[in-house]
């Protein structure tokens, strides 16, 4: 079995894939250390055993890591130097690698023997132009690794693997893909590769989030660092910014039940700013062939995806309102001219195909 490993400070989740990557069980264990599993390693056991597998059973283990920075722009085999090197980044995604970081750590202590590989959320962005990942800052700012890295590259990944089996590639060429949950970003991709993403540095870039603020003027953000201090202006912009700060929940299905004029904004709020960058990645991409919604609300909120096409209109792309009231794997019309598709995220499977790649070339 390959074991897919997705590590939080209190969480990991557990995914196990068979020889043929057809997944075999899953488990997300939570609350460790503070009343569930006293520590990862304990929790990576007990995981295990609820997928009755044994640590005998794992060929080997894979793992999602958030930030690789600019030198990891393709899966690797865990070593002592990826280990420090992922551990470097710790200061680009503190909030992500670490975890990342306690779940590689947690397997070597259950099975020391087992290979390792990690994917990064980075490396599908590594394919953008130079001009659209620098900022205009000083040269000994952009050598401490000051620009933008873009993030949900796992998921934009599968979703070309997914559509490439789907149809010919001449059909999305220019694929605008939306990724919508909690984190919140969106991608133009052309022929298969990454032109252009809404995160930047950190996940906190671009659209608005569920607790994240998304874009905002540096000036602002020392505003607040002034009034709170760093680590206030931190916890605000991405704990209780976004649609929490703006409606007073960060769930979407509770937004659009609250009915609340504050409730109904944030709802607004989010539509528009999706709209708004959308336009400016589809000028990236030079044009736009198909639409693509993944994530928890773009899966399965037809009111936010109705929202979001009608503010492209103007590309041509029509949806059929029945068929995205019922997600619908396929939206548009036959008239139009826009493929719109729902393509539930894959990121787990992206990893253990990933890993099992690295696995052959070393064979």
């Amino acid at each position: 079995m390959w074991l897919v490993v997705n590590t939080g400070s209190s969480s990991v989740k557990l995914v196990a894939f068979d020889a043929d990557l057809a997944e075999a069980a899953r488990v997300m264990i939570d609350r460790i250390g503070t009343g569930g599993p006293a520590d990862h390693a304990a929790a990576m056991a007990e995981g295990l055993g609820r997928m009755g597998l044994s640590a005998g059973s794992l060929v080997a283990a894979a793992h999602r890591v958030v930030h690789g920075g600019a030198r990891y722009t393709a899966p690797q085999r865990v070593t002592a130097e990826v280990l420090a090197g992922i551990e470097a980044c710790v200061p680009l995604a503190p909030l992500h690698n670490p975890g990342n970081l306690t779940g590689i750590r947690a397997v070597s202590a259950l099975v020391p023997d087992l290979p390792q590989y990690a994917s990064f959320d980075t490396a599908f962005h590594a394919s953008q132009a130079p001009e659209a990942v620098t900022y205009s800052l000083p040269a000994a700012e952009r050598a401490r690794g000051l620009r933008r890295y873009g993030f949900h590259g796992l998921s934009y990944a599968a979703i070309v693997r997914i559509m490439q089996g789907m149809f010919d590639n001449s059909q999305f060429e220019r694929l605008l893909v939306f990724h919508l949950g909690n984190g919140v970003s969106a991608c133009a991709i052309r022929s298969g590769r990454s032109v252009a993403t809404t995160m930047g540095w950190s996940p906190t870039d671009g659209l608005t989030m569920g607790t994240r603020s998304g874009s905002i003027d540096p000036m602002a953000v020392l505003d607040l660092a002034e009034r709170h201090g760093i680590d206030g202006a931190r916890r605000i912009l991405n704990r209780e910014s976004g649609l929490l700060g703006l409606g007073g929940h960060s769930d979407m299905r509770a937004l659009q039940a609250a009915g609340t004029r504050e409730a109904a904004f944030a709802v607004d709020h989010f539509c528009h700013w999706a709209i708004r960058h959308a336009g400016s990645l589809i000028a990236a991409m030079e044009g736009l062939d198909a639409i693509v919604f993944t994530g928890g609300i773009g899966e399965n909120d037809a009111t936010i995806r109705a929202r979001i096409l009608d503010g492209l209109s103007w590309t041509g792309a029509v949806c059929r309102p029945e068929a995205n009231r019922h997600n619908a794997r396929m939206l548009h019309e036959t008239h139009s001219h826009v493929m719109i598709c729902i393509v539930p995220a894959d990121e787990e499977r992206q990893i253990a195909l990933e890993a099992r790649a690295v696995r052959e070339s070393e064979a």
